[in-house]
Formats: structure tokens, sequence, C-alpha cells
């Protein structure tokens, strides 16, 4: 039985969402790549590389904690952060869900449809 297109659907927050949030910044996801390039890397390293300060960056990366995508740990006086990519395991398989629910949507269309007239003389299909 396929589910009621016309069903409401109840939002949840949960961590799929904290994830899409915190990466839905251009920020944090240059912070996120940066820390993907250095492994880790204290907030005034990292700020060094963007037009806004030290403060302005701890911010953004205290986000993405609080999604689970970095962590950190102190070394001395620094906090030294990295990244925690566990966090990315539900968000990274629910998009592969919902593309292969459209993925099947689209082939079932394509098989309805037929083949494009233009495509069999091309041979596109």
């Amino acid at each position: 039985m396929s589910p009621n297109p016309t069903a409401k659907l109840t939002p949840t927050i949960d961590d799929t969402s904290a994830v899409f949030a915190a990466l839905a910044d251009p920020t944090r996801r240059a912070l996120i790549e940066a820390l993907t390039r250095d492994a880790e890397a204290t907030a005034t390293q990292l700020a060094a590389a963007f037009p806004m300060t030290r403060q302005a960056i701890v911010k953004h990366l205290a986000t993405l904690a609080d999604a689970g995508l970095v962590g950190g740990h102190r070394v001395g006086r620094e906090h030294r952060y990295q990244l925690e990519p566990g966090a990315l395991t539900p968000a990274a398989a629910w998009m592969a869900g919902v593309g292969g629910a459209w993925d099947d949507r689209l082939a079932t269309l394509k098989q309805r449809l037929g083949p494009h007239p233009r495509a069999s003389r091309t041979g596109l299909s």
C-alpha cells in the first residue's frame, strides 16, 4: 500500500534537523571544509582564513558542535577543533532514501510515458 500523499506530516526536531540547520550557513560549511583539510585547528587558526572575528568563528563552531559535527579538546590554553563525521551519517541516509524514492518515481514515470519520439530517432533513451 502506498503512502497517502495528502496525509499531514508532523515535523520533528531531531539530530538530522540539527545537522541540516548547521550546514545551511555557508561559513559553517567552509569551516567543515577547512577542518577536512587540516584535521584539527584552533579558532584563531580558522579565523585567519575568514573575514570575521575569532569570536564569530567560535559561535559558528559552537553551532557545529551542537549538531555533533565538530568536537574539540584542550591542549594547554588552546581549544583544538576536529570533525566528528558520524553526525553526517543519518543526514546522508535520509538524503539517500529521498533520492532513491525520487529515482523510483522518475523511472516509473519514464516507463509510463514510453520512449520520447525524438529520442528514438537520435538513439537516446
